[in-house]
């Protein structure tokens, strides 16, 4: 069994796990095509040393850029740029290594999240 994702208009809209048997015989009168995405992909890699397949692991609203083979998820800040070897997007200023933060996407930094 393997995961597909079904592209309509270059954005991910379903994703169903399925043998490609089934994908290449189900009757699907909606537009669009089923691709296949590894569950196990991110950022171009494999996480369990196998093969990356199409830099990410498709999420509903993800693009496929068929120039790339690759899902690329939708953009979190208009300041953040996609990485093009991920194909993930990147801050314009690197997340600290330690603590838990969140991007403040008006002053373009990452502010502090206090532990309760």
């Amino acid at each position: 069994m393997a995961h597909y994702a079904k592209i309509q208009d270059g954005k991910v809209v379903d994703i169903v796990v399925a043998s490609q048997d089934h994908i290449d015989n189900m009757v699907d009168t909606t537009p669009g095509i089923w691709i296949q995405t590894s569950y196990n992909t991110r950022g171009g890699v494999h996480t369990e040393g196998g093969t990356p397949l199409r830099k990410n692991y498709a999420g509903i609203g993800f693009t496929y850029d068929q120039l790339r083979d690759a899902f690329i998820p939708p953009k979190p800040y208009a300041s953040w740029t996609l990485d093009e070897d991920t194909c993930l997007w990147e801050p314009p200023v690197p997340l600290p290594d330690e603590g838990t933060y969140l991007w403040n996407e008006e002053t373009q930094t990452w502010d502090a999240v206090e532990a309760e």
